[in-house]
């Protein structure tokens, strides 16, 4: 990393995609991260994003969690980012000291009453029709509307303009 982490979390997922770069081993999160972060040992959905020379490189991400801790969870999706992100070829060892990394940890999903109730700058978007869906981050560049934020959402779960949805809104804790 260019830069020295300003968060435990962000320093364990450059750990971790080193050490899987290197040898394919999954980091266990160690015990000092739980006790400089207390936190860590909580259950959450994680996203863990990547950004090489200012460009998106990998993010991979939970809604719900699918581990036991954060930690855990930032780990497995912080190896995602850098591995299996469909959109991208796999981050390369000579990458790494210019890669950035972004942990955003989310809140719960709570339905949305109405369009009211959203804000592109606080709160992430999922959005359900049937059995398709999207999630969008908050404050992601570009997106400075809730109608925007709305559109971006259909059309990244691949629906037309007027198919009927389900919003439901969160909040996030970000680290980078």
């Amino acid at each position: 990393m260019t830069r020295r982490p300003s968060h435990p979390l962000v320093s364990l997922a450059a750990h971790a995609i080193a050490v899987y770069l290197a040898d394919r081993r999954v980091l266990e999160p160690p015990a000092e991260l739980y006790e400089a972060w207390p936190e860590a040992l909580r259950p959450a959905g994680v996203f863990v994003c990547l950004k090489h020379e200012g460009r998106l490189r990998g993010c991979i991400g939970t809604i719900e969690p699918l581990h036991d801790t954060v930690a855990i969870e930032v780990v497995r999706n912080a190896i995602g980012a850098a591995t299996r992100d469909p959109r991208f070829d796999p981050v390369q060892t000579y990458e790494l000291t210019d890669l950035s990394i972004a942990i955003d940890i989310l809140g719960p999903c709570e339905p949305v009453p109405g369009l009211e109730a959203l804000d592109p700058a606080r709160y992430g978007l999922m959005l359900k029709s049937g059995e398709q869906r999207s999630v969008l981050l908050p404050s992601l560049e570009g997106i400075n509307s809730v109608m925007e934020q709305v559109a971006a959402a259909r059309a990244k779960a691949g629906l037309a303009p007027d198919a009927p949805v389900e919003l439901f809104r969160f909040t996030v804790q970000r680290f980078s």
